[in-house]
């Protein structure tokens, strides 16, 4: 990894952080408040000191951080780019449009054979991608079962058909019901996500092309400025969109091999996206950007973590094995040890906590440390230098052999 001079004696490390989420289609203060209690959580644990505030410039969402460890001081500037409004575009469905949905994506994992190759990598986010359709049908069933009852009570009281008009009325009701409380079941929205990708074959749709290209512009505009790092974090499926954001950065001319320049993906689900037959972008991009002296890239994941591809080389898992390899390197946030026994017992069964648990407080904090890493004194290349992957690294590909 790429080595940078410090700061001048005295002066703060200054970092500008570029955070990029997931398929969410919360806005961006929920990240600046998680920051603030998670962060003020593991300064407490740590030992060192965080101070959040406002954005100076007030030109688009984020938050300061004033950092002192040990002396050393940090100013971080973050910012997250936004991408909520085209999440929440893909997530206006009826019900019917929703279990078509259900369909079309199932056939797209079905009939390429992405199913199998993803089980055969890794079987718990496989697990958890099936849940929507479990309970997506579940639901159906239920709403199926009630009706029939109905529509039999009805037919002891209406003549012919006439009973199916409460049977339908009763059916949908249900459907609804549930639909209502998804806030709790996640099954609309865990099936809007996956069919976001599916629907385009793993391509990109062209609104969120245009999107990768602002964000590319954002981050050239970032490295223009005077901060010793500029650190893009990629998120869940964020960390596929970081990674073109950055190649279209390098492959335009718009970095240098100076050291200033990291990429942090927590959490990712390439192999969902990267298996799908038109995925030839996403796969070269992370080809490209592996071998770039440009960008030193660090990947971290957890088994713990049910709703992410755990220790799967995301390079190596979308079939690409350039030479003169430079990264990323891949390592486990190690829930098991990280998390005292009591907070593994209290987040038991929270998925979605889980999957946020890199942007949260760890009460027996390692190597890993996502408020050190994004406000500390040292650059993602300095935090890890020296470090190799960790042992259970898997590089078994899951795209098709063509």
């Amino acid at each position: 990894m790429t080595d940078r001079a410090t700061p001048e004696c005295g002066a703060p490390f200054r970092r500008k952080v570029l955070y990029i989420p997931g398929y969410d289609p919360m806005p961006p203060r929920r990240y600046r408040e998680l920051y603030r209690r998670e962060g003020a959580e593991q300064a407490r644990i740590a030992g060192y000191h965080l101070t959040i505030g406002p954005r100076r410039d007030g030109t688009s969402f984020g938050w300061t951080v004033q950092g002192d460890f040990a002396g050393r001081r940090t100013e971080t500037e973050f910012e997250v780019l936004v991408w909520a409004d085209l999440v929440q575009a893909s997530m206006g469905r009826s019900i019917a449009a929703t279990y078509w949905q259900l369909a079309r994506t199932a056939w797209a994992y079905l009939a390429s054979g992405a199913l199998i190759r993803l089980m055969r990598l890794r079987r718990g986010p496989v697990l958890a991608a099936l849940y929507p359709v479990a309970m997506l049908l579940a639901q159906g069933l239920a709403a199926l079962a009630l009706g029939a009852l109905t529509f039999r009570v009805a037919a002891l009281a209406l003549p012919g058909w006439a009973a199916a008009v409460p049977a339908l009325a009763v059916g949908w009701a249900v459907l609804a019901a549930f639909e209502r409380h998804d806030n709790r079941l996640f099954a609309y929205y865990l099936m809007h996500d996956y069919a976001f990708s599916a629907r385009h074959g793993g391509a990109y749709p062209a609104m969120l092309e245009a999107r990768i290209a602002a964000f590319a512009d954002r981050v050239a505009r970032a490295l223009q400025g005077d901060a010793d790092e500029v650190l893009v974090v990629g998120h869940s499926s964020g960390a596929c969109l970081a990674v073109s954001v950055l190649a279209d950065l390098v492959r335009s001319g718009r970095a240098h091999a100076d050291g200033r320049l990291a990429l942090l993906t927590l959490g990712h689900v390439v192999p969902m996206v990267a298996s799908l037959p038109r995925a030839d972008r996403l796969r070269a991009d992370l080809g490209y950007l592996a071998t770039r002296p440009e960008v030193d890239w660090v990947d971290v994941t957890a088994p713990g973590d049910a709703c992410c591809f755990a220790l799967c080389d995301p390079v190596a898992v979308a079939g690409q094995h350039p030479a003169a390899r430079r990264g990323p390197l891949v390592l486990s946030a190690a829930f098991s040890r990280t998390l005292s026994p009591e907070r593994q017992q209290a987040l038991k069964g929270r998925w979605f906590r889980l999957h946020f648990q890199y942007l949260c407080a760890f009460d027996r904090p390692g190597p890993y440390d996502y408020f050190a890493i994004t406000a500390g004194p040292l650059s993602l290349s300095q935090r890890f230098a020296g470090r190799s992957h960790s042992p259970a690294r898997i590089t078994r590909s899951a795209v098709s052999a063509r």
